[in-house]
């Protein structure tokens, strides 16, 4: 009796390495722009020029920094680490712990430009930076729950904000570091609140990561 070849092996074969093949290219192109995001980030001389941020953007870009270059303490004495953020984006300002008016302007910014974010409000964190041992006043801790306070040695704070700058300037800006932990913008004493809030929507709208 004759046998006769059976070709179902290659038969079979052929959609096999189709599928495989559909799966790797939706692979693929599920991952590119993550890829893409975070090479973008990584890469600030790639972002475009045409004024459009209305923070200055910061080269070169600073990674949050850890305890040992900045040693940062809750407000009942805790040590905290900024790196535990990471993955969120980050409104940040600094200033005594008195809080005058500028600085309560500050975090009232920060606060609304949080809030408006809508679904992605989780996507952002907000921190001040408490640049001496002044007591918080009652009212500005009630204001401004959910806020981060850390209180932060004034020089070590100003190494990783200004860069190479007097501490007394920190009181004037807020920052903004993405979620891959870089200090990316600078906004500017008596920011306008929506142009801050126009940049962090902006990004976050943009963005793959955080």
């Amino acid at each position: 009796m004759t046998t006769t070849p059976t070709t179902a092996g290659p038969m079979h074969a052929a959609p096999r390495r189709r599928s495989t093949l559909t799966l790797v290219t939706v692979f693929l192109v599920s991952l590119a722009p993550v890829l893409a995001a975070v090479i973008f980030y990584l890469n600030p001389q790639w972002w475009p020029r045409d004024g459009s941020n209305y923070g200055t953007l910061i080269e070169p870009q600073r990674d949050l920094p850890a305890p040992a270059q900045l040693a940062l303490a809750t407000l009942d004495g805790q040590p905290y680490d900024l790196r535990q953020l990471r993955g969120k984006w980050l409104l940040m300002a600094a200033d005594g712990g008195a809080c005058p008016e500028s600085c309560a302007r500050k975090l009232f910014i920060i606060r609304n430009s949080h809030a408006s974010q809508g679904k992605n409000v989780d996507r952002v964190a907000r921190i001040w930076f408490i640049t001496d041992d002044a007591p918080v006043p009652r009212k500005v801790l009630d204001a401004y729950v959910g806020t981060v306070m850390v209180r932060a040695r004034p020089e070590q704070l100003s190494r990783f904000l200004l860069d190479a700058g007097a501490s007394s300037s920190l009181a004037g800006p807020m920052w903004l570091a993405d979620p891959l932990g870089h200090l990316m913008l600078q906004f500017p004493a008596d920011a306008d609140p929506v142009k801050v809030r126009g940049d962090l929507s902006k990004l976050i709208y943009n963005s793959r990561i955080g």
